[in-house]
């Protein structure tokens, strides 16, 4: 058995609903797959002894898990006053629009298409309820809406699909873009150095106890990655598909749909920088 304080981020293990910081509760979704690891970790967040309570990604559109998240909230004496969301993607999203009718609250995200109400989600916001606060940090390149929360009091931050609990993640081309991530990635190491976060709230998978730790093992795989995919476009392999099946070979070829995503990312971010040819002139 791996010790777990040896891997990336010293994950904490086991993956389940239950407090995760003095702050920060998770409420796993039952929607287990290879893409979403063991499901959407949906994030009940309140100042301890308030009775009003934040929402981070209320998962898909699963009615027993939106009621779930309801009730844990109810048992500890608690109001659902706001919904956030980390980014778009329906596995993080689709439940926002039937969780906002059970809680009567307002969703607030960077992309208006998400939002229900007048306020959205920008680079510096504050968000304070109940006592929590709650600082907006903009993060794209998985997605261009991606989004993380930092939860200071906890020294703490919520990640998204930004950083995982396990693996690493899938820069989602087009939409996302792969510049965009590796600064956002240098930004949450910031954040490690300048604010003191050590605790990532992943969008899947386990908690991570060194978020620091966490981050520079994600920029250290995508220069690995980048690295890998410029020899393989000089030794011949030139389309995206080719590409993935050599680069990726030792990955389930289940997940090379969405590895090629990825490749499609960071070809284009090598064109753009002169690294291979094909970018602009």
């Amino acid at each position: 058995m791996t010790d777990a304080a040896a891997l990336p981020g010293q994950p904490r293990g086991v993956v389940a609903s239950g407090p995760a910081t003095s702050r920060a509760v998770n409420v796993l979704a039952p929607n287990a797959s290879a893409m979403t690891l063991d499901g959407t970790n949906t994030w009940l967040l309140s100042e301890p002894g308030s009775t009003l309570a934040v929402v981070v990604d209320p998962g898909p559109l699963d009615e027993a898990h939106l009621r779930a998240v309801i009730d844990t909230a109810e048992r500890a004496g608690q109001r659902i006053a706001l919904t956030l969301l980390t980014h778009g993607h329906p596995d993080h999203a689709e439940g926002a629009g039937r969780f906002a009718e059970l809680t009567g609250t307002k969703v607030r995200a960077l992309d208006p298409a998400l939002r229900l109400g007048d306020e959205g989600l920008a680079a510096g916001d504050v968000i304070r309820t109940g006592g929590l606060e709650l600082r907006v940090v903009p993060t794209p390149g998985h997605t261009s809406d991606s989004l993380c929360f930092h939860l200071p009091a906890d020294r703490a931050v919520l990640t998204g699909d930004t950083i995982l609990g396990r693996g690493t993640t899938v820069v989602a081309h087009p939409d996302g873009r792969l510049g965009d991530y590796l600064d956002s990635l240098r930004r949450l190491r910031s954040l490690t150095v300048d604010d003191g976060v050590h605790t990532v709230l992943p969008g899947h998978g386990p908690v991570l106890e060194d978020a620091q730790g966490a981050v520079e093992y994600y920029l250290a795989h995508r220069a690995h990655r980048l690295a890998q995919i410029e020899t393989a476009v000089e030794d011949g392999f030139v389309t995206p598909e080719q590409v993935v099946a050599h680069v990726y070979a030792d990955v389930d070829r289940s997940l090379w749909p969405a590895a090629e995503w990825s490749v499609r990312a960071q070809l284009e971010y090598l064109q753009d920088h002169g690294l291979i040819p094909g970018g602009p002139e």
